[in-house]
């Protein structure tokens, strides 16, 4: 469905999901995708960067019990979360199509998954989504960083749409149709950041010993 308002890019809107998106035809391929990536200056050192990512790592870290493993989805070139993770203590795996494309990732299951400023540049959305769900096992956490778009009005003037490889944004309402969707819990923190639960019994980590 067509946006009634003028923006300097085409955009649609999904009707039962409301997603706002920008036509297939009108996004990049892979390697305009990849050389737009290349200029991203993700250093794992910088504090900067790392206080960025801060505001999803922060209320994740909580959640989460010592041994738990985890998977970064769509680290890009510099996996700084990675990093942070692992010393909070928790194993992290990488995925990146571009940066780090080992499949056999991919089929393995985690008792969290990061996803930050990533879910913006999803050209199959559902697919990827679906794949999230399969990931992670019961228990398990979510965490999803990325901008909702301002009301309609103010599109023309968001700076998130004026990168061309941001194809895709999540409004409140479009994560909360999808977590109703995959059955998960969801908790809306600020600063973009959502943080998803996957219903059922935490994994329980070798070292710990059930009541016999």
């Amino acid at each position: 469905m067509p946006l009634k308002v003028a923006t300097f890019r085409p955009l649609l809107r999904c009707p039962r999901c409301r997603l706002l998106f920008v036509p297939p035809a009108e996004r990049p391929d892979p390697d305009e995708e990849r050389s737009r990536y290349d200029t991203h200056d993700n250093d794992p050192g910088d504090p900067r960067y790392r206080a960025f990512l801060g505001r999803l790592a922060d209320p994740l870290l909580p959640h989460l019990r010592p041994g738990q493993e985890g998977l970064d989805y769509g680290a890009g070139p510099g996996p700084a979360l990675q990093a942070m993770l692992e010393e909070a203590g928790f194993p992290t795996a990488v995925w990146d199509p571009f940066y780090h494309p080992d499949r056999e990732v991919l089929r393995r299951r985690y008792d969290f998954i990061t996803c930050t400023e990533t879910a913006e540049h999803f050209h199959r959305p559902g697919r990827e989504f679906r794949r999230l769900n399969r990931l992670l096992r019961e228990g398990g956490w979510l965490g999803l960083m990325t901008q909702p778009p301002p009301p309609d009005l103010q599109l023309s003037n968001w700076y998130y749409l004026r990168d061309p490889t941001h194809v895709c944004f999540f409004s409140k309402r479009t994560l909360a149709w999808m977590a109703t969707r995959f059955g998960w819990e969801a908790t809306f923190l600020p600063q973009g950041v959502t943080l998803f639960r996957k219903p059922g019994r935490a994994h329980p980590h070798p070292l710990e010993h059930p009541a016999r």
